[in-house]
């Protein structure tokens, strides 16, 4: 019988094995199922993303016909030039305001991480004369026990042999409790110099960050600095020029005849050179930064940008102190990136 169920494949053994591979090639058949659904995904998405680069580079090639032409146009030539011009300047704003701020912050946290060593430091001076102190007193106290034990010494040395038998085990005694305490204290003197030498060894603190209070005080001197440029180049509309070329692209504005080029373009590099001429403006900043901090008013109490509203008045000040008021919401309308250069 067991041969005619082995002929026809009866077996139970063989029903198992052919079961646990049925098992198998259907696991099999899921996982790659779920690998052809994955690689089917990953190609949509590579795909879209040629379409995206393709229509990029499209649209590339098309602002590269359109300035071309704008080049070979006579009448279009010398705008271009005034437009990057512009450009020009907005970008030279935006470096400007960008290295100033970096500098505030850079400033504000060396001036923070040095408050902090200089706190620590004191701190761990502090901490170590103490354990100086106490391995003076350690040593102290090994020196009187030492001296007490030769004292004891000799006492136990001079005695005499009837007061040996009779007192030795005492002075014994207390030699043993005195060598005692002298090995305890010894100790304890050799973990105070561990001590000492951890302190010396630590590494100082690093610095946390700037709190709420300090990133404001930044923000502040930065859009003092903002309204510096912005009224340095206020003067002919140039400011407001500059944002446009910034907003628009080229070919959408014309700024007039050949003649009327050049004169913007020497006027944008005078005020250029007059601005890389200016210095000492340090304090008007200051000044400045204080108007807008009385001003200013937050969303919320952890917001360490204001909201812009509060801050939309452009103060002028005058070398003898007076100040002119002007309406500009530099903030809101982001001028040279401002709302990306504050601190957050």
């Amino acid at each position: 019988m067991s041969s005619l169920t082995a002929i026809f494949g009866n077996s139970p053994e063989k029903s198992e094995e052919e079961s646990e591979k049925l098992l198998n090639l259907y696991w099999n058949r899921a996982e790659l199922k779920k690998e052809f659904a994955r690689l089917r995904d990953e190609q949509f998405r590579l795909q879209q993303r040629v379409k995206e680069h393709e229509g990029a580079v499209a649209r590339v090639h098309q602002k590269l016909e359109h300035l071309e032409n704008l080049l070979l146009d006579p009448e279009w030539v010398y705008n271009v030039v005034v437009y990057y011009r512009f450009r020009a300047l907005n970008l030279r704003c935006r470096s400007k305001l960008d290295k100033f701020a970096e500098h505030l912050k850079r400033q504000r946290e060396e001036r923070l991480h040095s408050r902090i060593v200089d706190e620590w430091n004191a701190a761990r001076e502090e901490e170590a004369a103490r354990v100086e102190r106490r391995i003076g007193e350690q040593r102290l106290q090994v020196q009187i026990l030492e001296d007490r034990l030769q004292n004891e010494r000799h006492r136990l040395a001079s005695m005499g042999g009837l007061m040996r038998l009779l007192r030795g085990r005492k002075v014994t005694a207390a030699l043993d409790e005195i060598a005692a305490s002298i090995d305890s204290a010894q100790r304890r003197e050799q973990q105070l110099m561990q001590d000492y030498d951890s302190l010396q060894d630590q590494e100082p603190p690093d610095t946390q960050g700037l709190d709420i209070s300090a990133k404001r005080q930044i923000n502040f001197m930065i859009m003092s600095f903002a309204q510096h440029l912005y009224l340095h180049f206020r003067d002919d509309g140039l400011v407001e020029m500059a944002r446009e070329a910034g907003q628009k692209s080229v070919g959408a504005i014309n700024y007039g005849s050949k003649d009327d080029c050049d004169r913007l373009i020497a006027r944008i590099q005078a005020r250029l050179d007059k601005f890389e001429g200016l210095a000492d403006f340090a304090d008007v900043l200051k000044s400045r930064a204080r108007l807008i901090a009385e001003h200013a008013r937050f969303r919320n109490q952890d917001d360490a940008v204001p909201a812009e509203g509060t801050v939309r008045t452009v103060y002028s000040l005058s070398p003898g102190g007076a100040v002119k008021q002007y309406d500009a919401n530099l903030l809101g309308e982001d001028y040279w990136g401002l709302s990306e250069i504050l601190s957050r």
